[in-house]
Order: C-alpha cells, then structure tokens, then sequence
C-alpha cells in the first residue's frame, strides 16, 4: 500500500474533503510555507544569531524528516504534570530515559523534548546522534490542590551545557499565572538565543480559566490563535498548540473578556478544519514561527487520528506533529510504526499545502 493510499484509507469517508480542501479566507500565499530553505528564508533576515541558526538547521536535518522542512518531534514531558504512575502504567520501560531517547532514534524523530532529569541522564550517550530540547518549566500537580501553574524545573545555561540545540516552555494563557509565566518565558528565550538555542513554546491555553457555560474552549481557533500570537511576540521560533476544533471561543466569553471583531467570522476563519489550522499560522506572524500541532492522548484509534491531524496540520501550513503518549504507552515497534506513518505524511508530495 503506498502511502496515499494508507492516508485516504485511514481518512475513510472524511478522505476527499480533506485531501482536496482549498483554502479562501487565508489564501496560501499569505503564508511563509514549510521547505527545506525555511530557515535561510525565514529566519536568515532576522536577529537569531548564527548559532541559533545551526541548532534549527541541525532540528531540520534530523531524523527521517531531515531535510524537508517539516519536523516530527518526540514529547515526554508528562510525568511532571500528569504523574509518572499514569502516563507510563502502560509501558514501564520509558520510564528509563535511555528508553524514550532509543525511541525517538528508532522513530526517525527531529529530536526530542523532555525533562531537565530525563536530558540530564542521557545527554552525552545521545547527544551526537538525536539533538535535544530541555522543557524548562512544567505543570507540576503533585501538590495539593491542583495549581494549574507552570513552574520553572531547569535553566537555559543547562541546556548549553548539556548539548541540546533548543529549549521548551509553556504558557497557559488566560490563567490568573499568566504575566508572571509570560515575563519568566521571555526572559529564559531571550537567554537562549543569546547562548545559540532555539526556542519552543508550547502556547496552551488554561485548562480551568477560560470555560463558557461551565464547557473549556480551548480548542477554539480565534483563542489559540492569539496565545500563538503572543508566543510569536515573546521570541519562540516555533509554537507547539492543540489542533483546533471550532472557530470562536471568544464570542463565547462576551461580555467582560478579550477583544474580537465580528469581521473575523468567517473573513478569516472559516469553519473547515484546515482553515481553522490555518488561521493559527497566519497568527503565528503569517507562518514566520512554525506551528507544531499536539497529537492528542493514545487511544485505539491513535493511527486514524494522527494520520488526520498531520494532514490538517500539514494542508493548513503547518510544520509538523509531536506525538507523546500515542507514541510512548505501546510497545516499541508500535510507536515507531505509527512515527513513520505520520512521517509519511510529511514526505509524500501528494499532500499539499490548501
């Protein structure tokens, strides 16, 4: 089965309407689309020093995706905020750090992101042949009750230290934490560009801030579109978000919260998923940070999923997928195998930007 065919059959009725979607609100042009000069083209007339400019090219040259200007990284930071019993229950070998870094190198991932302990570990025996990217800060819930805070867990210098060519952060934005994380965030990215690291923020919205009618909204396209926005302003080179599902969380907060314009809806953001994704870029200074899409929690439709959101992600300009626990809680040659198929998608010329 080439891999056309395994995307259409995995889309199943959904396939043509995704495949063959033509983006109006935002056309394509609009937008500074994913290619292998993406970081001379983008980033070359910028003021990322050129050690900056060597981590992301050694990002983009990685893995199976090396060379293509899309990136598949590996995620395991979710002990932290979810508790290491959960998250690994169903398969305990990851909770080895050499593990989850065999993983990535099998997988043909860009790189992987994870904990100051979890780099710390394996950093000279991986460093050389998988490049690394320390997340910072992390939700930490062990404490009680629940915060729903990111803390800060490690320092950029360690990630010079240690070899890595990039670092991570999270924001949640509209939580009563949000300035303080915002303020530490751009200061850590500030640093890290100076001692020649890229930057990752991952621009999450606050999972109990901002509900409407008791429901979270934090899928709409029009919120995520402006953490993406100020996660641009802060100096991340590339926005990890959720993959939207509907288009205006904002018109749901009115009165009393943010800002919109009815001329949005659906000028800019149309109701098709790939519009929606590509609104998020567009807001993502026009493509300029690369939108990296969350792949969700595993369950067993994870292929079918994943398969469907590297084709949104990728239609909608976006510039790759970060598979964590769809990955991590199967047995290896399960998570490689669903890796290299979202992988495919990237490669496979057949698959277009709308």
């Amino acid at each position: 089965m080439n891999v056309s065919t395994r995307v259409e059959a995995a889309l199943g009725a959904a396939a043509k309407d995704l495949l063959e979607h033509r983006c109006q609100a935002i056309l394509r042009g609009s937008i500074a689309t994913p290619g292998p000069d993406f970081v001379d083209r983008v980033f070359g007339g910028s003021n990322r020093n050129p050690r900056v400019l060597a981590s992301m090219r050694r990002l983009f040259g990685a893995g199976r995706l090396g060379g293509s200007g899309y990136l598949s990284i590996l995620p395991v930071d979710h002990g932290v905020a979810h508790t290491a019993g959960m998250v690994f229950a169903p398969n305990p070998a990851y909770l080895d750090p050499l593990s989850i870094a065999e993983l990535a190198i099998e997988g043909g991932c860009s790189g992987l992101v994870t904990t100051y302990g979890a780099v710390g570990t394996v950093a000279r025996a991986v460093a050389h042949r998988l490049p690394l990217i320390l997340k910072i800060n992390h939700d930490e819930q062990f404490a009680h009750p629940a915060r729903y805070d990111n803390i800060l867990f490690a320092r950029v210098r360690e990630a010079a230290s240690m070899g890595c060519v990039a670092v991570g952060a999270t924001v949640y934005f509209g939580g009563p934490e949000a300035r303080r994380q915002l303020q530490e965030v751009a200061r850590a990215f500030t640093e890290a560009h100076v001692l020649g690291l890229a930057t990752i923020l991952f621009c999450y919205l606050h999972p109990r801030a901002l509900l409407a009618g008791g429901k979270d909204i934090i899928f709409a396209a029009d919120l995520t579109g402006e953490a993406n926005h100020q996660g641009a302003t802060i100096g991340a080179d590339f926005i990890k978000q959720k993959q939207p599902l509907f288009g205006s969380g904002l018109r749901a907060l009115q009165p009393g919260y943010g800002r919109t314009d009815e001329r949005l809806y659906p000028t800019l953001i149309a109701g098709h998923p790939i519009d929606l994704t590509r609104y998020q870029v567009m807001l993502s200074y026009a493509g300029r940070c690369g939108v990296i899409h969350s792949g969700g929690a595993s369950s067993p439709d994870s292929l079918r999923q994943a398969l469907r959101a590297a084709v949104v992600n990728k239609r909608g300009g976006g510039m790759g997928l970060l598979a964590g626990r769809k990955v991590f809680q199967k047995p290896l040659s399960d998570g490689v195998a669903l890796l290299h198929a979202i992988q495919d998608v990237y490669l496979d010329p057949s698959v277009t930007v709308a």
